[in-house]
């Protein structure tokens, strides 16, 4: 069963006010006896391909900082069981429910783990496996995901807090705040368009909880535009992986080394596009969206906001249909490829 799809720019338009009902949502489910086993988890192991997987960076950070043993992994790295991992609540990711290897991993948990899933679409083969669900509602989302993976941000942040004992949630202004940020992004994103799409390829950098906006960057930019694109860890960018830069697009997430890191870039004449919350001047190559001083999963939210609207823009100067996709795999999906979700990518098209 696949949940109701829209365009892309449908989905950048309804985000504030889906990730307000998923956050009320959820929260009710966490709060409900069903969920108690989750709640008492000590050593949450989460799991996820795709873009499932760069969202988990967002819990793992969160809880590591409260003192709990965590860890995120490729759900193909556990297709085969969870032999190797000290655990006791197996926390999958999937928006569908049905991406195979995130099935696989759960069929093949060793006995005694509680299987946890966290979904969109209800019911799904991987809910119908899972010994306790959470879900967003069956939220309608766009194929390159919009609503889902940015509600999946907000449910995985509700679920570290309910794991961590943390009391109250981030999440009562999130539709306002995403409001400004989208509209703060149009312009500037606007401004770097037109040399943006001429890049040969892009590097997201970033450090902590968002690891996860560069990593959902560099997929984005990969499935929306079809630009090659990479993602690093602020430190280890700096070991050399900046070398090779030359007519690419720098996307920097950060308030610390990240800002020094976007001025030199920047100062080499690479275009550079640094989301920071800290007061810094753009300049020549230097593109700069200040973000709200909030916490770091609302950032990753907002972040994503920023993304969006930059692949949306790019596409379009690249004259590249959002969600055209080239490659249809039909072995990633339980049950092969639901044909409506190209008819929507279809009438993008149009």
């Amino acid at each position: 069963m696949s949940g109701s799809r829209i365009t892309f720019l449908e989905g950048q338009a309804d985000q504030g006010a889906a990730l307000a009902r998923i956050a009320d949502r959820v929260r009710t489910q966490l709060a409900s006896p069903e969920l108690a086993g989750l709640r008492a988890a000590e050593r949450p192991l989460f799991t996820g391909i795709g873009a499932s997987y760069a969202a988990l960076a967002v819990p793992v950070q969160q809880l590591r900082e409260a003192g709990i043993v965590t860890q995120r992994v490729l759900s193909s790295e556990i297709e085969t069981g969870t032999a190797g991992f000290d655990t006791d609540c197996l926390i999958a990711v999937s928006q569908g429910g049905r991406s195979s290897e995130t099935i696989a991993a759960f069929e093949c948990a060793a006995p005694g783990i509680t299987k946890t899933a966290l979904l969109n679409v209800v019911p799904s083969p991987l809910g119908d496996l899972a010994d306790l669900t959470v879900d967003l509602g069956n939220e309608p989302d766009s194929y390159a995901s919009t609503i889902g993976y940015t509600g999946t941000i907000v449910a995985l942040d509700l679920i570290a807090g309910a794991v961590a004992g943390r009391d109250g949630d981030p999440w009562g202004e999130i539709a306002e705040q995403t409001t400004v940020v989208h509209s703060q992004a149009t312009a500037i994103v606007a401004g770097l368009r037109e040399r943006g799409a001429r890049c040969i390829a892009s590097d997201g950098v970033a450090a902590g909880a968002s690891r996860a906006s560069a990593e959902e960057g560099a997929l984005l930019l990969r499935e929306v535009v079809r630009m090659t694109a990479a993602h690093s860890a602020t430190r280890n960018y700096l070991h050399g992986e900046m070398e090779s830069a030359g007519n690419t697009l720098h996307l920097v997430y950060g308030d610390g080394r990240e800002i020094e890191l976007a001025r030199s870039l920047a100062g080499a004449g690479h275009l550079t596009l640094l989301m920071t919350t800290a007061e810094v001047e753009p300049a020549d190559s230097l593109s700069v969206v200040r973000l709200p001083e909030v916490a770091d999963a609302v950032r990753v939210v907002l972040e994503t906001v920023v993304l969006q609207e930059l692949v949306a823009q790019l596409s379009a100067e690249r004259d590249v249909p959002i969600e055209s996709f080239v490659f249809a795999n039909d072995d990633t999906k339980q049950g092969g490829l639901d044909m409506s979700d190209f008819e929507v990518a279809a009438f993008t098209q149009a």
